[in-house]
């Protein structure tokens, strides 16, 4: 079993930007091949912004393309998602999702809110 804990959100300004991260444990957290960001804006679905699969490079999603960098720890199974230049529609939680050859494992989420 793989768990999974997003950290690192917070009230930002508009233009700041942050850095969230990812960290996974248990007992099967050394077999993740694959993780990716969603977030869900308030009355809106859950939408896709970055993906990394190991035998490929990051993917991102058109909404955030261009402000947004993911990245990982192996070592340390942390896995990150730089936001630069937030806007308030930005404001959002962000969830981490993991993805083993046993399934896949949710975050519970991290909140983001861009605002002055």
């Amino acid at each position: 079993q793989v768990h999974v804990a997003e950290s690192g959100g917070g009230l930002v300004q508009p233009g700041g930007s942050l850095k969230l991260s990812c960290a996974a444990s248990g007992r099967t957290s050394a077999s993740i091949n694959a993780m990716s960001w969603y977030r869900q804006a308030p009355g809106k679905e859950r939408e896709f912004v970055a993906r990394f699969h190991w035998g490929g490079g990051p993917d991102y999603g058109d909404s955030m393309k261009g402000r947004i960098t993911i990245s990982r720890d192996i070592a340390k199974k942390t896995f990150y998602l730089q936001i630069n230049d937030l806007k308030a529609d930005d404001t959002a939680v962000y969830y981490c999702r993991v993805y083993t050859p046993y399934g896949d494992r949710w975050g519970p989420g991290t909140q983001v809110t861009v605002s002055s």
